[in-house]
């Protein structure tokens, strides 16, 4: 804390306090990062007065270089300084309609703004007035759940989710990224406003979500939502996986808790969102293709291909990015189970080929992915399967270094195909093309350009193709 207070941003805000006789604290996010030891680059300040015309004369005494934005439709102002953004803002509280999470604002007293924060371990402030500089006000008990641990709101939380449902799922995501328990009166208000949540933006649900699945153990925030039955409405496919069926005696395994299983196994390894959500999305189709067969017992077949084309519209609906980033989920979705299938017959080069050839730069995101997929309560089941799986990616490293497969391009491109048959881009061209690919994975031929131009002339004469005369 002393360090801090000599912050000079600190300093200069306390001087235009002075100067203008208005006072400013620092509030919210900042003020439970600071005590908790956490690293934070984004600060709150509220004054007592007009937040814009404040901000601009904090800039004018951190000198000219330093530029300021003014959103006066909300009555605020940032800056930037060093590598710190400083938001300002006049104190205000804020009434909300049934229909809207977006209130209606008025300017308030310092203990009103206070009292319509989210939690009490944000609704803490720091003085930076000369009186009492650098003392933590704390209206609301935040530096005793800070101590407990607890997450809980200044209000009735009845009142803090209906008026703003999207306070239900910060809570969710506090509660994961710092470790903290939901006070209990907060986990009713959640199931009880849970379907509130629906007039929220996919856009806002979402940012939140991908926060959770961002943090050290996501499945924290999971089996929040999926307890408060808030995941039932904003990922309904997820909470459909929760379940176990038995007929004659034979279970399979609760997909749900498999899932978070896997997820928090690929988050302790890799900070790659969009493997953590092929982790999430990975088994999505087994609601939909399980069956009980009573010699096999309970399958799932063909889930990876019918959950690799579920993705779109999951990523469509929650306003998740498409794109490349949709095309890789959905490649480890639709390969998750061949680096296993492989093991379970003798694992040729051409089988290892195809898999380098069809995973391509992902290969090894992918046996991160099937790695974590490898969950059982039989630990010599989990020894075999890893132990399987450590003879595939060596393989996997021969073959690569022998034939370059992960950077396979073929040596006869469909345009000089075209150029020596005289054919215009068509169902034959793809054909040619394809059979010397196969060729080349199957290991018939090497990846050359003489062999493949023989091979292709032979695939040509065999489909009375020939090439043109010179």
């Amino acid at each position: 804390m002393k360090d801090f207070l000599t912050q000079p941003i600190f300093k200069s805000i306390a001087a235009i306090s002075e100067q203008m006789q208005i006072k400013a604290f620092i509030v919210g996010g900042y003020v439970r990062d600071l005590l908790l030891n956490r690293e934070s680059k984004d600060i709150d300040i509220v004054v007592l007065g007009e937040g814009i015309i404040f901000a601009e004369n904090v800039a004018k005494s951190l000198g000219s270089d330093i530029s300021i934005k003014v959103f006066k439709n909300f009555g605020t102002a940032m800056l930037k300084f060093n590598e710190l953004e400083i938001e300002f803002v006049g104190a205000r509280k804020e009434s909300y309609r049934s229909t809207s999470r977006k209130p209606i604002v008025e300017n308030a007293t310092f203990d009103e703004d206070i009292m319509r924060r989210d939690f009490t371990i944000n609704a803490m402030a720091i003085s930076l007035n000369a009186e009492n500089y650098g003392e933590i006000i704390d209206l609301y008990n935040g530096l005793e759940d800070l101590k407990e641990q607890i997450i809980r709101t200044p209000q009735n939380p009845d009142i803090t989710f209906s008026d703003d449902p999207l306070r239900m799922m910060r809570a969710v995501r506090f509660a994961t990224q710092l470790n903290f328990k939901l006070h209990d009166d907060v986990i009713n208000a959640i199931i009880k406003n849970k379907e509130r949540i629906t007039i929220v933006s996919n856009e806002r649900i979402t940012d939140e979500l991908n926060k959770i699945i961002a943090s050290t153990k996501p499945s924290i925030g999971f089996n929040i939502l999926f307890n408060t039955k808030l995941l039932h409405v904003i990922f309904p496919e997820l909470a459909n996986l929760q379940g176990v069926d038995f007929i004659n005696n034979k279970g399979h395994k609760d997909n749900f808790y498999h899932t978070l299983q896997v997820l928090d196994s690929i988050a302790a390894k890799s900070n790659n969102i969009w493997l953590r959500w092929s982790a999430i999305l990975h088994d999505i189709a087994k609601p939909i293709t399980k069956k009980f067969y009573p010699e096999e017992g309970w399958t799932f077949h063909a889930h990876e291909f019918i959950g690799e084309k579920m993705v779109p519209a999951i990523f469509k609906r929650m306003k998740l990015p498409l794109g490349d980033n949709i095309k890789y989920v959905q490649k480890l979705i639709r390969l998750h189970l061949r680096p296993i299938a492989l093991t379970e017959n003798d694992i040729t080069d051409s089988a290892i080929r195809r898999l380098l050839f069809d995973a391509g730069n992902d290969i090894d995101d992918l046996l991160l992915l099937c790695e974590a997929d490898i969950t059982s309560k039989n630990e010599q089941k989990v020894k075999k399967f890893i132990s399987n799986l450590r003879l595939v990616k060596i393989k996997l490293v021969e073959i690569e270094e022998k034939d370059r497969i992960r950077e396979f391009q073929p040596p006869i491109s469909g345009e000089e195909i075209m150029n020596i048959f005289g054919l215009s881009p068509c169902r034959e061209v793809g054909i040619i093309k394809n059979n010397i690919k196969d060729a080349i994975l199957d290991g018939l031929i090497s990846n050359n350009y003489e062999e493949a131009f023989q091979y292709m002339l032979e695939i040509a004469k065999k489909n009375n193709i020939y090439p043109i005369k010179n």
